[in-house]
């Protein structure tokens, strides 16, 4: 309860999905989507899914185990300062978020659970939400919103959930608020201190662009969820004040929509998606350089996780691993030879370390 309406937050989301519905309805966003019923299916199942069966879940399961085994914490944190409180509750719930986040494009298994979300190829409210289930039901801040709440802090998890869903569903509207004050010259200082501290569609955008080739995406930084702060304080963050034009996964096997969602319940048919029976990712190194023609003020991405298909070049394949591509240009038209074997010092051009290794084997 808070403000003494019974499950005042709940409305109070409700409200704010329904005020950005009606945003992007009227402005004609919603009219000229190309979702198909499949992606439609993902995004609202995986928010219904969320809000009325893992998250409440979690919460109950926590109660009961804390009832029954800390019984005399319960309540622990209901004569804090409130205010102490709510920054404490919101600053581990958003590092805890960050760092989830961060490493589920870091590691294989947890990036199968989380591609959902980037084979989104238009932004809206309801793709905050898409994931595959299991994604959510192991998410950390889920089970910290249940300890805090079991620990008597529950109104401020209350409030703390209206801010966090103003912010989220803000940054992935593709009604892009943050352009209007970037536009107007006497806004300038208030949004280049807002992004600074909050999520704004244009960083979070650069994460969701498909290719870094743009110069303006980053799918592997911008990780934050409501304060973009850890992304300055961890390093991976991206500020242009642009949004790509190109969302999406740059390989994307379009497989059925039970298999993204209920991985590894239910895994795909198609052979060439990463969530199918038996697909391992395969290095595509070579212990010799390619030689390529590039055009001068072109940006190229060069592969340094080894997996890409296209070699020298990156095909998205890095997604699950803790490389990214390395962007770059040349000044001029040019041939070059461009490494394979990844062990340059120099990438992406070739400094002849794989003759190192080729002779150190010999």
């Amino acid at each position: 309860m808070l403000f003494g309406i019974k499950d005042f937050d709940f409305y109070v989301v409700i409200g704010v999905l329904i005020l950005f519905g009606a945003i992007e309805t009227i402005s004609g966003y919603l009219h000229r989507s190309k979702r198909t019923s499949s992606d439609w299916i993902q995004e609202f199942g995986s928010f219904a899914l969320l809000g009325i069966v893992t998250k409440p879940g979690v919460v109950a399961l926590v109660y009961s185990l804390g009832v029954a085994l800390l019984a005399p914490f319960q309540g622990a944190f209901a004569t804090w300062n409130m205010v102490l409180l709510f920054f404490f509750y919101m600053l581990i719930d958003d590092v805890l978020q960050y760092w989830y986040h961060r490493f589920a494009h870091e590691y294989e298994w947890l990036w199968k659970l989380h591609r959902p979300h980037h084979q989104a190829e238009e932004m809206g409210f309801f793709v905050a939400y898409r994931n595959a289930a299991l994604y959510y039901a192991i998410m950390p801040n889920i089970w910290w919103v249940a300890i805090i709440t079991f620990l008597g802090g529950g109104k401020v998890v209350a409030f703390g959930l209206i801010i966090k869903q103003l912010i989220i569903i803000g940054s992935h509207s593709p009604t892009k608020w943050d352009q209007y004050l970037y536009r107007i010259p006497a806004l300038n200082p208030v949004i280049s201190v807002l992004e600074r501290i909050i999520v704004t569609p244009a960083f979070h955008f650069a994460h969701h662009g498909k290719s870094m080739a743009d110069d303006i995406s980053d799918p592997n930084g911008n990780y934050g969820n409501m304060f973009s702060i850890w992304d300055q304080l961890f390093g991976t963050a991206k500020f242009t004040r642009k949004y790509p034009t190109e969302l999406g996964l740059m390989n994307d096997p379009k497989e059925e929509w039970t298999a993204s969602w209920f991985y590894p319940f239910i895994k795909s048919k198609n052979q060439q998606s990463e969530i199918s029976k038996g697909y391992r990712k395969e290095s595509n190194k070579k212990m010799e350089p390619t030689t390529v023609q590039l055009e001068a003020g072109k940006t190229y991405l060069w592969c340094q996780c080894g997996f890409s298909k296209n070699q020298p070049f990156c095909d998205g394949s890095h997604h699950g691993t803790k490389h990214k591509p390395k962007a770059f240009q040349v000044k001029r038209d040019r041939k070059a030879k461009l490494c394979n074997c990844k062990l340059t010092k120099t990438g992406p051009f070739c400094d002849n370390s794989h003759i190192q290794v080729e002779e150190l084997k010999a």
